[in-house]
């Protein structure tokens, strides 16, 4: 009885851990959309349509199951110098947008929540 009582503190506690990591991880949307904005990305880029680029509702889409796939590939988008496909079919550079490591973080999570 005692090793089944140990077993279910030490479960609750695990479990206790990763619902506040899970809440402590969600992205602050506000900064996020203040990035996006301070780096024209809405220029290109709208929540829920296509306009030049996908949608970020595509982007979540396209990486829903696979968020790791996701921000990696995301991240290469903002952090390099690189010609992208437009919805058009068209290539075009993507900017580099200017942020923190943290900033950065952030906006690629709060994509991925869309």
């Amino acid at each position: 009885m005692k090793l089944v009582r140990t077993h279910l503190t030490l479960f609750s506690a695990v479990a206790l851990l990763s619902l506040s990591a899970t809440v402590s991880a969600a992205p602050d949307a506000d900064a996020a959309r203040a990035l996006a904005k301070k780096n024209d990305c809405f220029k290109c880029h709208a929540l829920d349509k296509s306009k030049k680029g996908p949608s970020y509702k595509k982007i979540a889409a396209k990486y829903k199951g696979k968020e790791a796939e996701g921000m990696e590939k995301m991240l290469k988008n903002v952090t390099t110098v690189h010609k992208v496909k437009l919805e058009d079919g068209s290539e075009e550079e993507h900017k580099i947008i200017e942020a923190t490591p943290a900033e950065t973080d952030n906006l690629l999570q709060w994509i991925l929540t869309m």
